[in-house]
């Protein structure tokens, strides 16, 4: 369970997509990152755009910036060592569930293996956390339409009552009036 959470903390969002680093990748393969991407560019028709993508400069900072902050809040648990300033060519590859997936297929170690069915248990458990969320924002959707629903039979409500209390008071108006004429 632990290692899923480590895994957990190395997806990211970016351009819409939960994504893990080259880097990260090849760390829990326990492989050189260099190594890891060379594997990747020797198959590279198993990975299109939706599979992988490099970041830009920005993306990186943004992701960068990220990992510098969860790495204070967890400055004794661990420890990562990521250059501020690279190359454009460095720039980390960012590869979707898709593209892990297709990791599988390229490397074959058992520490591979594994860590591949990890990382696939880590994106379900996010994909349900995230179908619970949705599914909560959709439950307090209706309970506030219901709620909208009662707001407006309740004004009904107090509509009909004042009306009543109108017509009360205009028989007591009518009944406690001075009359006039011939009296008993």
């Amino acid at each position: 369970m632990e290692i899923i959470q480590s895994i957990q903390d190395r997806i990211y969002e970016i351009r819409g997509e939960r994504v893990m680093l080259d880097r990260d990748l090849a760390a829990l393969y326990d492989v050189e990152t260099r190594i890891f991407n060379q594997s990747v560019k020797r198959n590279g028709k198993r990975f299109p755009a939706d599979f992988m993508f490099q970041l830009t400069r920005d993306e990186w900072e943004s992701v960068r910036l990220q990992m510098e902050s969860s790495q204070k809040s967890m400055s004794s648990q661990i420890v990562m060592t990521y250059p501020s300033r690279r190359p454009n060519s460095a720039l980390p590859y960012a590869f979707t569930e898709q593209g892990v997936a297709m990791l599988s297929g390229i490397l074959n170690s058992d520490r591979a293996i594994n860590m591949n069915i990890a990382i696939m248990r880590a994106f379900i458990q996010i994909r349900r956390v995230v179908y619970k969320e949705n599914d909560l924002v959709e439950q307090l959707k209706q309970i506030k339409e219901r709620l909208g629903e009662h707001d407006v039979q309740l004004n009904q409500i107090y509509d009909a009552l004042e009306n009543l209390l109108d017509e009360k008071a205009e028989q007591r108006k009518w009944e406690d009036r001075d009359r006039i004429g011939f009296k008993r």
